[in-house]
This record gives C-alpha cells, structure tokens and sequence, in this order.
C-alpha cells in the first residue's frame, strides 16, 4: 500500500510509517504547500496511493463526488503526533489493507477505527 501524508501532518509521520514498512511520502516532497485539496486527491488517485491527513475536507470530496478512489485515512484527536495516535493508524491500515486498496473512508482517533466503503452513500440517495 502506498501512503500520501498531507501537509496538515508533520513529515515525521513518513518516516515513523516507512520504519513501519509502507510506501510513504509526504506531500511536501511532491507539491506546493498550498495545493489545493481537490491537487493533492487526484495526485494521490492517478498514482494509487491512500491520503493519510486530519482534514475532514478529504472525506467531504469524495461524498459530494461519489469518489471511490483514493482511500482516506482521517486521523482525530487534540494531538495528531505519531507517538500518539501512530500505533492506532498502523494497526488500521495493516487490518483494512484490503478495503483501503478497494477504496474507503477510514476515521482513526485514539480511542477506535470506523470504516466507510467507497462511494459514500447517504440515506436520502439510497
């Protein structure tokens, strides 16, 4: 699994997930800081790769758009540091593998993991 770090997290989290044995790089080493959301969800879409960020703006896209792809992984908590949340995003990744690689919308906090399988659907459009 490829991982894309956004900028709203620090780039120690790609070395903390490379040391974890992903394929991790974060945004800074790939676009402009202030690329747009929307930049960074077709970088990461055309090149394969799961957005890891703590930007509810990344879940927000793929409901408006019915994106399938790419996978988010939305990380929620007062302090996003991998020495904090890190073993709970590790553990989330390596048990979704198979529905990040399919396309999902993963929310990791501190305290539990929830799933959603992409496209999101809302009950109105059901």
């Amino acid at each position: 699994m490829k991982l894309l770090v956004d900028m709203n997290l620090s780039p120690k989290w790609a070395g903390f997930l490379a040391s974890a044995g992903f394929d991790v790089v974060h945004w800074s080493a790939l676009g402009a800081a202030n690329a747009p959301d929307r930049e960074i969800m077709s970088h990461a879409r055309e090149g394969g790769y799961v957005v890891l960020t703590s930007d509810l703006d990344f879940g927000a896209i793929l409901a408006v758009t019915h994106g399938e792809k790419p996978s988010v992984v939305q990380l929620r908590s007062d302090n996003l540091s991998h020495e904090n949340i890190g073993r709970q995003v590790i553990d989330a990744l390596r048990q979704l593998t198979i529905e990040l690689e399919g396309g999902a919308l993963v929310t990791v906090d501190t305290e539990r993991t929830r799933l959603r399988i992409l496209p999101l659907i809302t009950n109105t459009e059901k």
